[in-house]
């Protein structure tokens, strides 16, 4: 009995510690993304360009496989115009 005792302090000295990382890595979070401010720009520009890579390069070619090139090329305009109306309504 006193050994699962035992176990169960172990288990929750554990949870809490790795439960105290959270808020501190919260805090430098805050800290970097505040002193970085100027550069946040380039790295989204950065993630956009990876992100259409992946998509020219992986995805539109497997999805031009087997004979489905116009419903591909078609459903790839009509998702760019579709996001392109909600960027500008959205804001």
């Amino acid at each position: 009995m006193l050994e699962n005792v035992s176990i169960f302090i172990i288990g929750l000295v554990a949870s809490l510690l790795t439960g105290l990382v959270e808020p501190i890595g919260g805090l430098i979070g805050i800290g970097m993304v505040s002193i970085a401010r100027p550069i946040l720009p380039w790295g989204r520009a950065f993630a956009a360009g990876a992100m259409l890579f992946v998509v020219s390069d992986k995805i539109i070619p497997e999805s031009h496989r087997k004979g489905f090139e116009k419903p591909a090329t078609f459903g790839v305009i009509v998702g760019f115009v579709l996001m392109m109306f909600l960027d500008v309504v959205l804001g």
